[in-house]
């Protein structure tokens, strides 16, 4: 794991977690090792027994510099495990050397190995966990078929128990993590909002001014010449549509009243494929329309949904620069939903990108500004529908919307 790879305030948390684990670790193996040799000692008058694992200690203080040289190098990370497989190594080892050949029953280990345990969860890592969890259970069944003994399946039983209560403690770490890494991305994105509102209202009045006279200007064109263009009416219902996209850019972030009435899908789909129209059979691409059976109207905003509509037909449009077909499916589901699927033969999304469709400023067009699927995204939200973006690099992708027919609180 490179360093310059990992958020410093990680590196920083998982620091302080191994400094903490380490001190604790040699205050209880020592403490420990001290209490049993003393009481050996007193037991069987036996003075040697204090130094009999003085090997085993010189190694465990060993694995000291192991840990502080990695510190040192910025990548805490690795010293937890350098911890657990070194003092699986050096316990088993010096447990068979001490236990094999003798009658003496086996009565090998140290409480650290609980320490080990329940202090997993501190760390956050299921990896570790099961590395803490299966290294000492497995240790003990491997002393046990070594050295033929049965003492090994009440600290086997500890573990097992000790390792569920370690494993409903790392469960709910995670899900307190998650809840609180939710709740951030959850208030970075309306802060996102908030500022695209700002720009929003401190440029709407420029683009008003200009698109009122766009306007006037082709309504006065088509006043004068009515019979010579038949394209000004759509002129006309684009730059009303501009005016609505700035609308709704101003209240993203705010909550706005909705204005929802019943319109026929069918129409919404056929002017978006209108004012499309022309640019598809500049690049050579075809639409194709299945519609099952009679459809009713829904409730809905019929300008929002032609913006979210125009929004995903262009971006179809433009994923595929030679060509191709765009295929939209409009059925009904579950007798309550409309459903309508646009797939394209474009050049599809990499999956690393398509979580991040639709956050305000993320586009994948060199051209993009980010805002057009995060408009459409809200719209439908605003309508209580679902959006699903499915997509394969270099064979298309398939954008599903599902809207509620009846509006449960429509205005």
């Amino acid at each position: 794991m490179k360093e310059g790879n990992i958020n410093p305030k990680l590196v920083f948390e998982e620091k302080k977690a191994v400094v903490l684990f380490m001190w604790l670790f040699y205050i209880v193996y020592f403490s420990f090792e001290a209490f049993y040799q003393l009481s050996k000692s007193t037991i069987y008058k036996d003075k040697n027994l204090i130094s009999s694992n003085f090997g085993s200690y010189v190694l465990i203080l060993g694995i000291l510099t192991f840990g502080v040289y990695f510190l040192k190098k910025g990548n805490p990370f690795i010293v937890k495990y350098i911890y657990i497989f070194a003092y699986l190594g050096i316990d088993t080892v010096d447990s068979i050397v001490s236990y094999w050949g003798i009658n003496e029953p086996y009565t090998s280990g140290n409480i650290v190995e609980v320490l080990f345990i329940l202090f997993s969860p501190i760390f956050v890592n299921m990896k570790y966990f099961l590395v803490i969890s299966l290294g000492l259970i497995g240790k003990e069944l491997i002393l046990g078929l070594i050295l033929q003994s049965m003492h090994v399946f009440m600290p086997i039983i500890i573990y097992i128990i000790l390792s569920l209560i370690a494993y409903t403690l790392l469960i709910r770490f995670n899900s307190f993590i998650k809840s609180l890494t939710d709740v951030h991305e959850e208030l970075r994105h309306k802060e996102k909002l908030a500022v695209i509102g700002q720009m929003a209202t401190g440029i709407a009045h420029e683009i008003r001014n200009p698109l009122s006279s766009l306007k006037g200007f082709t309504q006065l064109q088509q006043e004068r010449y009515p019979n010579t263009n038949d394209h000004y009416s759509i002129m006309i219902q684009e730059i009303d549509r501009i005016n609505s996209i700035v609308n709704d850019l101003m209240y993203l972030g705010k909550p706005k009243e909705k204005n929802f009435k019943k319109e026929r899908i069918e129409e919404i789909i056929a002017y978006t494929l209108s004012i499309t129209q022309q640019q598809a059979e500049s690049q050579g691409i075809k639409s194709e329309i299945f519609m099952e059976g009679p459809l009713p109207p829904i409730e809905c905003n019929g300008t929002q949904l032609k913006q979210v509509f125009l929004n995903l037909v262009k971006n179809a449009i433009e994923s595929m620069t030679e060509g191709g077909k765009i295929k939209i499916n409009v059925k009904i589901i579950e007798s309550q939903k409309m459903f309508i699927s646009i797939l394209d033969e474009g050049c599809g999304i990499a999956d690393s990108n398509i979580l991040n469709i639709g956050e305000p400023f993320f586009t994948t067009k060199s051209d993009g500004t980010g805002l057009g699927l995060m408009v459409t995204s809200q719209i439908i939200k605003d309508h209580n529908g679902e959006i699903k973006i499915e997509s394969e690099l270099g064979k298309g992708t398939k954008v599903k919307v599902s809207l509620p027919i009846m509006q449960k609180n429509s205005y």
